[in-house]
């Protein structure tokens, strides 16, 4: 009987003990939305630029373009969605108004819209053919409409402001559902304005009334995350390069630019968007907008400088990896569909993420942790691992902050790359964190990183072979609620070989790898193993294309692409005549050279002025002008003048304008000219900068 009744009392409290553990750990810190959450679930999208840009070859229109320009005779939305899902991508963001003011759709809100161009007899609404398009192919459906107008006579007063709202209440009342509703954050500045042709400035963070213009969105969209520079649910990443920070918490406290924005050592603060803060106010992970070419419009002259497949995949892990989201630029040609380079290498880049994501090596393997909730294993045990479930998960113990999983792979495995993440419904609990795999009966670290929250891919820089592995948390702010984890192994490829050329006109080109060889070429050819193999650098004084591809037997590499202009062995700098200002020359776009106004700063009455001796009459078509590949704001020219004169006393005005977008897209701003000109002198003219007094030129050429 007294034997009975303990069985009894052990049973009971054996299952008071199991219970008091059944129900989930508490969330730490803040936590998503609903809305949110479906963000980070789509994890890849596009972002797709279409419009009159397209036809004027320019990134940012001045607002003044005609809409008759605007006519895409093989606008084909399934194309370029269906391109999009071949790459892996589960959404689209269609820019349905860019800067120049130009919609997509025929709204009631401006005549600068597409009824008045001659595409569809001014019938069409593209915004409506793209959704028919995602709802056809399973694909979601995002809006952008810059807060920017360059053609609106009423940009900078509330007037304007009610347009844009009526604007977004269009949109989202007839093209839902939405996914994501996108702001741009280039506000103000010159533009066509009506006719105006004026620079008007407004105060960003007050203008707009964004927590009106932001209810609209709730209200109609209450599904949508809403991107903003700083939210208000998700963040940018503070560049357009495609990559978040190592560490990178999806947790921030968003403050005004103006706000300390730049401290006394002159850096921007965008680091603070780029990893985020441990201790941040809201759920607010970033994004990652990058191009797939150089430039967010198509350009023909980009043909070439598509990135390659094996470039996004390293852009996929340095941003969805690291627990942000990539957004892909997509930009349709004047055809109106997308370029065969860019359809190519979308469905590449997909296969190789199918091919490296198909299988969790860990599937089938032994787990053993060194605790599991309340002894729970059937709500919180190491079987929810590698469930493919984002929401179920091992947890520990409200206690255990420092746990370890130990794993048997049943055989030896080889892989490179490491995945984790956690159940984001309970926030973002785990600080650092330790890899080891098992060798010689030793456990030897392989891999470590501090932030995981939603995703953290690791790719380790070589392939690892082993039947045991163990992850040990060093350091977390609550218990651990991991909801996945996986091994994979990406297949083996040859990095693009680095094409460069010195001042005098040789290339040279280098690989990382050991390979049979480098086969290049300078006609626009893809190179075979039939063409040239590099042996030592080769002499190109004039402009040129030059290609190149690593072999390995019967592999070939990623393919390298490097546009040069004429060679500079003769060219020298004359004016300012003080100060080494050879980096402005040299062909190395990491060399960087200063340049005062004559007053001794860049002002509108003292603008920088660099003057070039060619040493002999040369044929001049375009310029290049490349910026700073830094960090820094400080002497970015956005606006500029080139002149070309044969005795270096008269000149004639070749080129004037403004760098588009410079300060979030460090490309080379390439300019043709009108007409081409001969000279054996050229000048270029800092007009204006973004920030700063003296302005910061990387390199200069000329075709």
């Amino acid at each position: 009987m007294v034997k009975k009744l303990l069985t009894i009392l052990l049973g009971f409290s054996f299952s008071f003990a199991e219970n008091s553990y059944a129900q989930e750990p508490k969330p730490w810190g803040p936590v998503p939305s609903p809305a949110q959450l479906q963000w980070h679930e789509t994890g890849m999208y596009c972002l797709i630029h279409f419009g009159p840009d397209t036809y004027t070859d320019k990134e940012w229109g001045y607002g003044d373009d005609d809409p008759a320009i605007f006519n895409p005779q093989s606008f084909d939305a399934l194309q370029i969605v269906g391109a999009a899902k071949a790459g892996g991508f589960k959404g689209v963001v269609v820019v349905a108004k860019h800067h120049d003011g130009f919609c997509l759709w025929p709204t009631k809100t401006t005549g600068h819209n597409i009824s008045k161009s001659p595409w569809k007899n001014g019938k069409g609404d593209m915004i409506m053919e793209f959704k028919k398009a995602c709802d056809q192919l399973g694909m979601k459906l995002g809006l952008y409409c810059s807060p920017w107008d360059r053609n609106s006579p009423l940009y900078g007063t509330q007037a304007y402001v009610e347009i844009y709202r009526e604007q977004l209440k269009e949109l989202y009342s007839n093209y839902g559902p939405v996914f994501m509703s996108w702001h741009d954050g280039a506000n103000g500045g010159d533009g066509y304005y009506g006719g105006a042709r004026e620079k008007r400035t407004i105060d960003r963070t007050t203008y707009y009334g964004w927590d009106t213009t932001w209810k609209i969105v709730r209200d109609l969209q209450p599904m949508a995350a809403i991107f903003g520079d700083v939210g208000p649910d998700v963040r940018w990443v503070g560049n357009e390069e495609g990559h978040a920070g190592e560490t990178c918490w999806q947790t921030y406290t968003p403050h005004a630019p103006e706000e300390g924005a730049v401290p006394a050592n002159g850096f921007v603060k965008y680091w603070e968007a780029t990893t985020g803060h441990r201790d941040g106010k809201y759920w607010m992970p970033a994004e990652c907008d990058v191009p797939l070419r150089p430039g967010w419009f198509y350009h023909s002259a980009d043909d070439a400088k598509v990135k390659s497949p094996y470039v996004l995949l390293d852009l996929y892990f340095k941003s969805v990896g690291r627990g942000a989201g990539l957004d892909l630029g997509l930009s349709p040609d004047r055809r109106g569909i997308l370029h065969e380079n860019d359809v190519q290498v979308l469905k590449e880049f997909g296969d190789i993420l199918k091919e490296t994501f198909s299988s969790n090596l860990l599937k089938g393997a032994k787990f053993e942790a060194s605790n599991v909730r309340g002894n729970n294993h059937k709500l919180f045990g190491t079987s929810f691992l590698t469930d493919s479930d984002p929401y179920s998960y091992w947890a520990t113990d409200d206690g255990i902050k420092t746990p370890e999983l130990t794993v048997d792979l049943v055989k030896d495995k080889t892989f490179n790359i490491i995945k984790i993440r956690e159940n984001i419904k309970l926030g973002q609990r785990i600080d650092s964190f330790t890899v080891y795999v098992l060798k010689d009966k030793r456990w030897e670290p392989i891999a470590g990183a501090t932030s995981i929250g939603s995703m953290r891919l690791i790719r380790l820089p070589q392939y690892h072979t082993a039947r045991k592995i163990r992850l040990r948390i060093d350091r977390s702010a609550a218990s651990a609620a991991i909801s996945e984890i996986g091994l994979y192994a990406e297949p083996v490829h040859l990095t693009a070989p680095e094409i460069t050329r010195d001042k005098n006109g040789f290339v040279q080109m280098k690989t990382s790898a050991a390979v049979s060889g480098i086969h290049y070429t300078t006609d626009g050819t893809e190179p075979t193993v039939l063409s040239p193999v590099y042996s030592k650098p080769f002499l190109l004084k004039s402009h040129g294309v030059v290609k190149a591809r690593a072999f390995k037997d019967r592999l070939a590499g990623e393919l390298s692409v490097k546009e040069f202009g004429i060679a500079k062995t003769l060219w020298k700098v004359v004016f300012p005549v003080n100060g080494n200002l050879s980096a402005l020359i040299d062909d190395n776009e990491r060399s960087v050279a200063e340049v005062s106004g004559k007053e001794g700063a860049v002002t509108p009455s003292s603008p920088a002025e660099v003057v070039i001796d060619l040493g002999k009459v040369t044929r001049i078509q375009s310029f290049t002008f490349f910026p700073p590949q830094n960090n820094l704001r400080s002497g970015l020219v956005d606006q500029y003048a080139f002149y070309v004169s044969d005795d270096n006393r008269s000149w004639q005005l070749a080129a004037k304008g403004e760098f588009s977008n410079i300060a979030a897209n460090r490309i080379g701003q390439k300019i043709k000219l009108n007409e081409a000109l001969s000279g054996r002198f050229i000048k270029f003219v800092a007009l204006n900068l973004i920030e700063g007094n003296k302005a910061s030129v990387a390199e200069l050429s000329i075709n």
